[in-house]
């Protein structure tokens, strides 16, 4: 009777199997490698408050009243986009450009998680604005940019022009600003997990996006409007997700200035 040898493994087949590789997730970051941290985000802040400076020295004394509209606009809409530029612009000359530095990345689901996650801050939003109107007045409640156009008639094209800003153009510099550059300097810190780096993150920009809009005694409501939208930039772990969110949750502020300025409603 023989005895059947077992057969030698085929030349060319490893004794064990390879370990599979992870299945790659949207949630986590891909690896950073940028040369810039949180003294990026310092000079971004600057450069926000110099051109602010800049803009009001360049219009000059406006005379007594409210501000003319064109000097609010300018205001309102020119340091914020200075500053946003400067942010790409750091990541193009000490990292890898905005895409990958900021997350700047488009997909259809962080448009979908974006918008859930603005629609459930609108409501919060809404209930916050009016539980704190009734603490501390509608003075006191009022957001800056409001205080300036209140009552106000404006042009056609200017009171257009604001509404785009307030809706669309001012949340995307917003986040690349805080949830783009802030988030990325917190995450370059040694954390003692990547989750632990993005929650970290997440709280920091929630704190700084509401005490950065310096309005004291709108704090605690800037702080509710920030959660939701820092939470969809968490989820998603990309940024055009936090902008959607952002952008939903200004439409109904924009819209409510833009038919008071046009004089179509009084708020």
């Amino acid at each position: 009777m023989t005895t059947s040898q077992p057969r030698d493994p085929a030349p060319d087949a490893a004794p064990f199997p390879e370990p599979e590789e992870p299945a790659a997730t949207a949630f986590l970051p891909p690896e950073r490698r940028h040369r810039w941290g949180f003294g990026a985000f310092l000079l971004v802040e600057a450069v926000l408050l110099s051109s602010a400076a800049f803009v009001s020295v360049l219009v000059g004394d406006t005379g007594p009243g409210p501000l003319p509209i064109r000097v609010v606009l300018l205001g309102t809409m020119l340091p914020t986009m200075i500053a946003a530029g400067v942010a790409v612009l750091i990541t193009y000359v000490r990292g890898n450009g905005p895409v990958i530095d900021l997350r700047i990345e488009w997909r259809w689901a962080d448009v979908k998680t974006g918008f859930r996650f603005g629609c459930v801050g609108l409501v919060f939003t809404t209930l916050g604005a009016y539980l704190w109107t009734q603490l501390v007045g509608n003075a006191n409640a009022t957001s800056a940019i409001s205080a300036l156009v209140e009552d106000r008639k404006m042009s056609i094209s200017a009171a257009i022009v604001m509404f785009v800003y307030l809706w669309l153009l001012g949340p995307i510099c917003e986040e690349i600003i805080y949830r783009g550059l802030l988030w990325g300097a917190a995450e370059q810190l040694q954390w003692r997990s990547e989750r632990w780096g993005r929650v970290a993150a997440f709280l920091l920009c929630t704190a700084v996006f509401a005490a950065s809009h310096l309005e004291p005694l709108r704090t605690t409501l800037l702080l509710v409007i920030a959660v939701p939208i820092g939470l969809a930039r968490l989820v998603t772990g990309r940024l055009p997700a936090s902008i959607v969110a952002h952008q939903v949750n200004n439409f109904l502020p924009a819209l409510t200035i833009l038919l008071g300025a046009l004089g179509v409603a009084s708020f």
